[in-house]
């Protein structure tokens, strides 16, 4: 009973990062997506 209580604990905490994870990468919504870096083009 212990060891399924913390399975479902860990995977709610899962989710919850990675929701949060998808609203800061903005998946789904281009214009809310970071900007990206220029690597080769600064010299």
């Amino acid at each position: 009973m212990d060891n399924t209580h913390e399975f479902v604990e860990k995977l709610h905490d899962k989710q919850a990062k990675d929701e949060a994870n998808k609203r800061r990468q903005g998946k789904g919504n281009p214009a809310g997506q970071l900007p990206s870096k220029p690597h080769g083009t600064q010299k």
